[in-house]
């Protein structure tokens, strides 16, 4: 979980950029408003971790675990290395959660800042599907859920402070900090890939313990 919260911590000067605008546009800014919203978007990416974790657990009980995480690890470098193949079918999915959130930028309240939060983890977004790799890589539904929400909570912090004070942060020092997210993302593939190849290597590569199911007879 500590790794998502960075990842979330991280990618939150990615999220200045791609989301800026939304935190900026809510109908309802107060400190409950503004919570409410990310709360909503840290509820979608839960979900999506619990969706993602089950699917991971699926190939897990199908003895394919050390193929699940070499395969995890790859796929997120290859969405840091080959950025044009991320987008290339996402328009169509950034287009219809649009065509839902405009709604709620004319309502005011508690109610539409949640929902605009919650429609909003949808969004097409190149960290989120890392963190959701990782998400399968943990082969559980409650640690997946776990991951993806504490990736949703680590990305408030620096959203927060866009909301309420918006030229705390130059585009410049954003831009030097942006730089460094492709490099963890790239690491913590690598991570997944050491732990998938079963060196053997205490928390770095540990031996996986194949999964047996236990038959009882009278």
């Amino acid at each position: 979980m500590l790794v998502a919260f960075i990842t979330g911590f991280l990618g939150s000067f990615h999220c200045v950029g791609m989301c800026g605008a939304i935190a900026l546009s809510l109908p309802y800014r107060s400190w409950s408003g503004l919570l409410a919203y990310h709360l909503g978007k840290s509820l979608t990416y839960a979900f999506l971790g619990l969706l993602f974790g089950l699917m991971g657990r699926g190939l897990y009980l199908a003895g394919l675990q050390q193929t699940l995480s070499v395969l995890s690890g790859v796929l997120m470098i290859a969405f840091v290395l080959l950025p044009q193949v991320r987008w290339a079918k996402m328009t169509w999915l950034a287009n219809t959660v649009k065509q839902f959130l405009v709604p709620f930028f004319k309502q005011k309240g508690f109610g539409a800042t949640f929902m605009i939060g919650l429609l909003n983890g949808f969004l097409p977004c190149g960290l989120v599907y890392a963190a959701i790799f990782t998400a399968i890589a943990s082969a559980d539904a409650f640690w997946g859920s776990a991951n993806m929400f504490a990736f949703g909570v680590g990305t408030m912090p620096l959203m927060l402070l866009l909301s309420k004070s918006p030229d705390f942060l130059s585009l410049h020092l954003r831009k030097k900090l942006f730089q460094f997210i492709p490099y963890f993302v790239v690491l913590v593939g690598i991570l997944l890939i050491l732990r998938g190849l079963n060196l053997g290597i205490p928390y770095l590569s540990p031996h996986f313990a194949p999964y047996i199911i236990n038959c009882c007879h009278a």
